[in-house]
């Protein structure tokens, strides 16, 4: 057999062979058998050497034609697979754009966030202001504009984390007392709840970053009995039932008349020795009495400036 014959019947082979395939493997399969580097286009190269001379230039044209229309096929029925392949997978994955977006997934308030807006709503439902201040303080707002200069033994309390230039990341929400009188003066309702720092060593009870809420109250004939009450009514709507209080004399730098608030949460687990509170060793001490505040009267309006001790209390 010649090897023109043998080139026609190995491009008829591989042509129908390509057309009648249904995967890209038979494909894979067709091309390495027939064009491949061991394939049989390549073994009938071999044989040029036995061609008559004047006949190998004719020969040669006819081996590269019948190899480039099996590339040319391969490459069409590989083409006409992929399109198939992109149809489906449409198919599979049609959307209708010119429906509504769906929206975007409603999330959550950090738990942090909603008992602080709902504190808020206690107290501005009382006639309290919400005020906030600088989490960068000065160091003449955050101590000695609330009656602790630098020779105040209280200092020593403060485990501060100091910035540069006098300033320090506030260790309370007092200061926001301070500018909250410079800028609205008396008489004033106001609380100031937001982020402290302390330079503390985290442990069951201690965190060095974390919560606070204070109030203040700045008019005249105003006495212990309207914080008594302003205070139930706070504890009553955390806790949805009235809560037995007590006030006992106590130390707090803040304030000149001292006192410490707690309430008794007649907690289930109070003498229950699995009780996070008990193995740590602080809070109710297991007789249900929780310390919840310090209060009293508060020294930071004289100090500042901001109010006449004779007028105001």
């Amino acid at each position: 057999m010649s090897l023109a014959v043998t080139l026609q019947e190995l491009k008829e082979s591989a042509l129908a062979r390509i057309a009648l395939a249904t995967t890209l493997d038979e494909l894979e399969a067709i091309r390495v058998e027939a064009v491949g580097r061991k394939g049989v286009l390549a073994n009938a190269g071999k044989e040029m050497a036995k061609v008559a001379k004047e006949e190998r230039a004719a020969m040669g044209q006819l081996l590269n034609a019948v190899k480039t229309a099996i590339e040319s096929a391969l490459e069409e029925r590989t083409g006409a697979f992929a399109a198939a392949a992109l149809e489906q997978r449409l198919d599979a994955e049609w959307m209708d754009l010119t429906a509504p977006a769906p929206g975007v997934k409603p999330g959550a308030l950090h738990p942090v966030t909603q008992v602080q807006r709902y504190l808020e709503e206690v107290f501005t439902s009382m006639g309290f202001a919400v005020l906030s201040g600088p989490e960068v303080e000065t160091e003449w707002h955050n101590f000695d504009a609330l009656n602790i200069p630098p020779t105040h033994p209280a200092r020593d309390m403060q485990d501060t984390f100091w910035l540069e230039q006098g300033n320090l990341l506030r260790t309370h929400t007092s200061p926001v007392q301070v500018r909250g009188m410079k800028r609205l003066g008396a008489p004033l309702r106001m609380i100031a709840p937001g982020r402290v720092f302390r330079n503390e060593e985290v442990d069951p009870s201690h965190e060095h970053t974390f919560y606070q809420l204070e109030g203040m109250m700045v008019d005249r004939e105003v006495s212990i009995a309207h914080m008594l009450y302003f205070m139930q009514t706070l504890l009553r709507e955390i806790f949805q039932r009235e809560v037995t209080v007590r006030l006992r004399p106590g130390y707090f730098r803040l304030s000149s008349r001292g006192l410490s608030w707690t309430f008794n949460a007649r907690c289930a687990a109070a003498r229950d020795a699995r009780c996070a509170s008990r193995r740590a060793g602080w809070s109710c001490c297991r007789a249900g009495w929780c310390i919840r505040t310090c209060c009293g009267r508060v020294a930071s309006i004289r100090r500042s400036g901001t109010a006449s001790p004779l007028g105001w209390g």
